[in-house]
């Protein structure tokens, strides 16, 4: 069950009508989410829908090697379990926990019956599922297309914006697994950004120092990615 201040937590939660929020906030649970923990699984119908609060997820998308890449992450403005109110059940994807935190979950099939029931809520999760897509997509076409330092660039903001500070608790090996690349090249492309003076690394901390200086270094894919979400998610939707 969630407090009524917890509606604040999840940008998600803040744009659900009160009708709806109503009849929903009694089936969240609170938990915790250790960094590495597997949400969902390919193949595998999960029983549970997160809405991260200060966590941040990663969907993976795996090879027959054991590679990966991530496709997208998920913070406080969306959820985690998408497949579930498509009609898919699962997915080909992994969601793992990228930066530990809080989230609150949901039984899936108590949010698919109000999915199904409710018109509002409904528009809400597709708008979302839309903003998501948008991100996958970008994704895909950076990696193929930009430098590394412009990804990291990207990466990083777009994981500050689902935080409330400016500080990641990330190895560079973990963020290398994420961008599919060696971690050298992580190396490299991170101190570039220190010693320009944007960000600041040490032991596993990365501070973003200088937030207007790493959008300009940035590649349009932030700024794509970003404007959809506010496009598609305004908090004005539930009032």
């Amino acid at each position: 069950m969630t407090e009524n201040n917890d509606k604040q937590s999840n940008l998600l939660f803040r744009c659900i009508p009160p009708s709806e929020w109503n009849a929903l906030q009694f089936f969240f649970e609170k938990v915790e989410l250790g960094i590495g923990e597997v949400l969902s699984e390919p193949g595998r119908k999960s029983p549970y829908v997160y809405f991260p609060v200060n966590s941040i997820i990663s969907i993976l998308y795996g090879l027959e090697n054991g590679s990966s890449a991530e496709i997208a992450i998920v913070g406080n403005e969306g959820l985690v379990g998408i497949s579930i109110l498509l009609g898919g059940e699962s997915t080909s994807t992994r969601a793992v926990v990228q930066s530990a935190g809080q989230a609150f979950r949901i039984k899936s099939n108590i949010l698919l019956d109000m999915f199904n029931k409710s018109g509002p809520l409904q528009h809400l999760l597709l708008r979302y599922t839309q903003a998501l897509i948008t991100q996958m997509a970008q994704t895909a076409v950076c990696n193929r297309h930009h430098t590394l330092d412009q990804q990291l660039c990207r990466w990083l903001l777009l994981s500050i914006d689902r935080l409330t500070g400016e500080e990641l608790n990330m190895t560079q090996e973990l963020i290398a697994n994420m961008l599919g690349v060696r971690r050298e090249s992580v190396t490299e492309a991170a101190q570039k950004l220190q010693d320009a003076g944007l960000i600041k690394y040490s032991r596993g901390h990365i501070t973003v120092l200088d937030r207007t200086a790493m959008e300009h270094r940035c590649c349009e894919c932030y700024r794509v990615v970003k404007a959809e979400y506010d496009r598609l998610l305004p908090e004005k939707i539930a009032t």
